[in-house]
């Protein structure tokens, strides 16, 4: 028997028992309750808004996690990346800087790397969507709870939640006084301090402020800069304002600014390749801690830097009309990112500044009509706008070491034969102007200088309708139409030398003879003499003082082979550079052949089915599609494509070392078939979702080493079971659960950057993944608790790429991770509102890699992010 099928067996069987051996997720909440919801409290108290309605857990027929406020300060939860350790179908990774961070829910997300490049997994803070990663970290005052959407989601919450969404909602402002304050100190010297306060204003208006510090020192060690890296830095506030001049009218504003700066973030070497003796040369001595990505000591000429910016404010107007609400909700959000990074990651000066200043300036609109009617039948119609303006420019130089660097690969190629003095006096010299190349291959300096902007405006209009069958079965049918236009350019001015000498021209025909009559010579004398390799010059000179007619036989035919092929590009000696020309002139959109403009239209729908078994136990049945528009490549491997490259030529627009790419990915296209089963009873819960997903045109944006290659799959598939349940076999324990299984495949992928991949299964998406854990309440005479809570993630083992450029298919099946962390904590309550506790991430100190990639500009390198050491320390928490 499989273990899909052990796995759904032993699920049905779970959720078929009596409510003892039964699990459920941790209450949560309610949106709109002005009392916070105890660790006693179950189901029926359990608000979502999923659906864009209030509605208990039990009721809300969407696969959806909720992580409550409590489970938050219990394990320590303070930014989204440590979010996953509690909700197993959701995976976050940080990738080069602290603006960078990836979300897949189900085995399906990207973005990240590229500001063009959307998201496939919507956040969403108190309704705000925040369009990327940049704006979505952040050490959130008063989260009430964040609920984890499963599953394409496009039909209320439109074009980039084509695999989920993450929905975070934090308290409203209250109308009696209080707060809370917390200060924490850990290892690393972490200093987090968060506090705020809410109370009214009048009798009709409530206000709330908080605001957070996070500090921590590096847990990484430079040992060139001897300094400590990847340290955290970042303070943020939020203001509320909450107006309710009638019973029916609510109006709820809000301000945040929060502010990153910090180094991040450490890439160690996990395979040393040939090029690592040249940096070391370079370096005077290490110049990677070579093959060991955990020791967290690595080599840098500059601390790579991140400031961030991100601030923003909405305006939430809820009017109640009686059988029907109407709802708005108006926000601006602007971000502002400075980073630089020594790309290289190596002691070696090789990249002298990887840089980019990216502005991001987002307008929504929502506006939506929800009815609740006593009758059968019920609705809800909304309409969305979205105005996005990005201003991105990028900065990449060669540091003062790479023209050595770039001098010793070219020998290296070449063996021996070739150098950077020799080729740019050579060019130069062919060309007529004999000086004009000197000092120019790989100067420090030089480089590229790029400029990007899009504009990206949406609207939608979506509803749903519901209609009660009987008491007990419920039908709902919905539907969003979506439109998406993108509109961007491009300003990019390549410096680097090299990477405009067309390898191929006319002119240089006498070197390439040259080239081709040595290296045949050679080749030939080696075989007469049974070298099993080409001859050396030695070797050719007494081969040809001792056999001169023989020689002579040899010569004129390499010579004539050398006449024929000196303009073959196929043929071409020099061929080999080519990989040494990384920052090749850029042609620029819009041009004459390509406007630089998308247009994308969807009708994305969802049915269901609902049925009340009993009262305590529910089930459903879901299609769904979702649509997530198209994603353009801002960035320097943003190219033509094949198809557009005729056009191009005949247009003489055609670049210097021009080749086919893509400028953006088409729309992803979602489907899922769905059934679950939610159950609630007074000491156990349990949800379980089944289902079958799969996303058409797949948007793979992959790191080549030199680049990223963003690609449409043609189609991604994942079979999946999800469990998710808690149960208290006695007062004061309570234990939770959650299990994710999935079996995901490319059912095709031809164009991928490595290949056919069809077939094959999705790298980094684990077979397995759990989360469980215990809590346990003690409250002693007086009223005074200890709470100990305990939970355990674990990811089981996965290829953690689909492939490396340059690396044999066994390779990049060894490199594999793995996930098996425990974080545990430990409070006393006292009756005053004071809490204090220790607490301990990742106690196991499980050490593993979250991504790796080609090592920049060096062949046979990999190199990889490791994940974060443990972590410990004490909390201090009042609340009045």
């Amino acid at each position: 028997m499989t273990l899909r099928n052990l796995l759904l067996g032993a699920t049905m069987l779970c959720a078929s028992t009596v409510p003892a051996i039964a699990f459920a997720q941790d209450a949560a909440p309610a949106d709109d309750s002005t009392v916070a919801v105890d660790d006693t409290d179950y189901g029926n108290d359990i608000i979502v808004t999923a659906s864009k309605r209030s509605q208990t857990l039990q009721d809300t027929p969407v696969a959806v996690s909720v992580t409550s406020a409590a489970q938050l300060e219990e394990s320590q939860i303070r930014d989204l990346i440590d979010l996953q350790t509690a909700v197993p179908s959701l995976r976050v990774s940080q990738l080069q800087s602290s603006a960078n961070t990836n979300f897949i829910i189900r085995g399906f997300g990207n973005g990240a790397n590229n500001a063009g490049i959307e998201p496939s997994v919507g956040v969403f803070i108190d309704g705000v969507y925040r369009s990327r990663s940049a704006a979505q970290i952040g050490d959130l005052p008063n989260v009430e709870r964040i609920e984890v959407l499963r599953g394409p989601q496009s039909t209320l919450f439109g074009k980039n939640a084509s695999a989920g969404v993450i929905s975070i909602v934090t308290q409203k402002p209250q109308f009696d006084f209080g707060g809370s304050a917390e200060a924490t100190y850990g290892n690393y010297n972490a200093i987090t301090v968060k506090a705020d306060v809410t109370g009214p204003l009048s009798e009709t208006v409530a206000f709330s402020i908080g605001g957070s510090y996070n500090r921590r020192d590096g847990y990484a060690q430079d040992l060139k800069l001897d300094t400590d890296v990847n340290d955290r830095n970042r303070w943020g506030v939020r203001g509320q304002l909450l107006f309710e001049p009638t019973d029916a009218l609510s109006i709820r504003l809000i301000g945040d600014y929060d502010k990153i700066d910090e180094n991040c973030c450490i890439a160690g070497n996990v395979i040393a390749g040939p090029t690592v003796a040249i940096t070391n040369a370079l370096a005077g001595g290490p110049s990677v801690d070579a093959n060991n990505p955990f020791s967290y000591n690595v080599y840098n000429n500059f601390l790579s830097s991140n400031e961030i910016e991100n601030y923003g404010g909405s305006a939430q107007i809820d009017y109640d009309l009686g059988t029907m609400a109407l709802t708005s909700i108006t926000a601006y959000r602007q971000v502002k990112a400075l980073t630089n990074q020594d790309s290289d990651f190596t002691g070696a000066d090789l990249i002298g500044e990887n840089s980019q200043d990216l502005g991001i300036d987002t307008f929504t609109q929502e506006l939506r009509l929800t009815s609740d009617f006593d009758g059968p039948v019920n609705f809800l119609l909304g309409g969305y706008y979205f105005n996005e303006k990005i201003d991105q420019k990028n900065d990449i130089r060669f540091g003062t070491q790479f023209r050595p660097y770039g001098d010793q690969l070219i020998r290296a190629a070449s063996g021996n034969a070739l150098n950077v003095a020799l080729l740019e006096q050579t060019f130069g010299a062919l060309e007529g102007a004999p000086t004009r190349y000197v000092g120019t291959f790989f100067r420090a300096g030089n480089g590229l200088d790029e400029a990007y902007r899009m504009k990206d405006e949406a609207f939608s209009i979506f509803g749903t309708l519901d209609f009660e069958v009987s008491d007990r079965l419920t039908l709902t049918l919905g539907g969003n139409y979506t439109k998406d236009r993108k509109n961007f350019s491009t300003n990019v001015i390549s410096t680097d030398v090299f990477s405009g000498i067309n390898l191929d021209a006319p002119q240089y025909a006498p070197f390439r003879n040259q080239l081709l009559f040595q290296g045949g010579l050679a080749s030939q004398v080696g075989t007469v003499l049974g070298l099993g390799r080409s001859a050396t010059a030695a070797e050719i000179g007494a081969f040809a003082g001792a056999n001169p007619a023989a020689f002579g036989q040899i010569s004129a035919g390499v010579q004539a082979f050398a006449n024929a092929n000196q303009n073959n590009p196929a043929a071409n000696p020099l061929g080999g550079l080519r990989a040494f020309q990384f920052l090749p002139p850029f042609l620029n959109v819009p041009n004459a052949v390509e406007d630089a403009k998308t247009n994308d239209g969807d009708f994305s729908y969802s049915v269901r089915a609902a049925y009340e078994l009993t009262d305590t136990v529910n089930i459903y049945a879901t299609y769904a599609t979702g649509f997530k528009a198209s994603s353009v490549n801002l960035s320097r491997d943003s190219r033509p494509l094949a198809s557009d490259l005729p056009a191009i030529t005949s247009a003489g627009l055609r670049t210097t070392n021009l080749v086919a790419g893509s400028r953006f990915a088409a729309p992803e296209e979602s489907t899922v078939y769905e059934f679950g089963l939610k159950g609630q009873w007074d000491v156990a819960a349990v949800n379980v979702a089944v289902f079958k997903q799969s996303i058409k045109g797949f948007q793979s944006n992959v790191f080549t080493g030199t680049g990223f290659a963003l690609a449409n799959a043609g189609k991604q598939s994942t079979f999946g079971i999800e469990f998710d349940g808690s149960v208290r076999p006695i007062d004061g324990l309570n234990l939770t659960l959650a299990a994710t299984y999935l079996d995901a495949k490319y059912d095709s992928f031809v164009n991928s950057a490595f290949g056919d991949i069809s077939g094959t299964t999705p790298a980094g998406i684990p077979e397995l993944s759990l989360s469980m854990g215990g809590t346990y309440t003690h409250e002693f005479a007086g009223g005074t608790k200890a709470i100990a809570h305990l939970d355990y993630s674990y990811e089981s083992p996965v290829q953690i790429v689909e492939g490396l450029s340059g690396f044999a298919p066994g390779v990049v099946q060894s490199l594999q991770r793995e996930v098996n962390s425990l974080n545990a904590s430990f409070t006393i309550r006292l009756t005053n509102g004071l809490d204090v506790g220790v607490w301990g991430r990742n106690l196991t100190n499980a050490q593993y890699l979250t991504t790796i990639f080609p090592a920049v500009a060096q062949s046979g390198s990999v190199s990889g992010y490791p994940s974060q050491p443990r972590t410990y320390g004490g909390t201090v928490r009042f609340k009045f």
